[in-house]
């Protein structure tokens, strides 16, 4: 799968940015898209607004499924299995027939529009290995998920233009990003009006961790949960916020 979404509307974290080994190959958007389509000719594209898109290849695991909907205008592709799937469709009254997919949708509409869930508690609801984007076009929302265990692939990075990429492909993540991208972290879910937070720890900070070559230069980043720093009971929202209060000291970034 791949999703790839401007920087306006995708807003990566800007730690995603900050190897500088293999950087120089980065493509925009319109490029990323030609080399999928050459690569995956035969795969399922939607193109949205502005060079935005989402595509789900036909060639599927047989060990993690993969499923895709559009529904109510909101586009979701999702990788792997649920376990509590007849549990989740009875709860939000769905037939036997729904797909993961499906039921994601249900849950974000139901977070959207009809209570005040905090979204960890709805994606703690989840279990399986999975990993699932979803756009909605009339809100402009992303959200991305993956499981605890990290068993479904799942990366996220920043094209030349600034774009958010994700993709269970680290290949094309590469050609598309060059060494800007990192693993989503396990147990994790991003929202770009909320930035990156645990679902199973929403009080502590997840936090950019990067790794540096024998020259002092950053050659990679991934993330993790600091369990040491608590958030303030209503957290502050947006990756530029996260960016603004942390600081890069001895190969990560500590809270300033």
């Amino acid at each position: 799968m791949l999703a790839v979404f401007e920087k306006a509307i995708g807003n990566p974290p800007e730690e995603l940015r900050l190897p500088s080994i293999g950087s120089e190959g980065k493509k925009n958007r319109a490029e990323i898209l030609e080399t999928f389509r050459s690569l995956l000719p035969e795969s399922t594209l939607y193109s949205l607004s502005n060079g935005n898109f989402m595509a789900l290849s036909r060639e599927g695991s047989p060990v993690h499924p993969r499923s895709m909907v559009v529904l109510d205008d909101i586009f979701c592709i999702f990788l792997g299995t649920l376990d509590n799937m007849s549990e989740l469709r009875r709860y939000y009254g769905l037939s036997r027939q729904a797909t993961e997919a499906m039921v994601v949708v249900e849950a974000y509409k139901v977070l959207r529009d009809r209570a005040p869930y905090p979204p960890d508690q709805v994606i703690r609801d989840l279990q399986g290995k999975f990993a699932f984007f979803l756009f909605d076009a009339k809100t402009r929302t992303l959200f991305a998920a993956r499981d605890r265990e990290g068993r479904v692939e799942f990366n996220w990075g920043m094209a030349g233009d600034g774009s958010l990429v994700c993709s269970d492909d680290p290949k094309i993540l590469q050609i598309a990003c060059g060494n800007s991208c990192a693993p989503f972290p396990p147990g994790c879910m991003f929202m770009n009006g909320c930035g990156l937070t645990s679902f199973d720890h929403p009080l502590h900070k997840v936090r950019a961790i990067a790794q540096e070559d024998d020259d002092g230069r950053i050659s990679e980043v991934f993330f993790q949960v600091d369990l040491l720093t608590r958030l303030p009971s209503i957290p502050r929202t947006g990756s530029a916020t996260n960016w603004a209060d942390t600081t890069f000291i001895q190969g990560e970034f500590k809270q300033i």
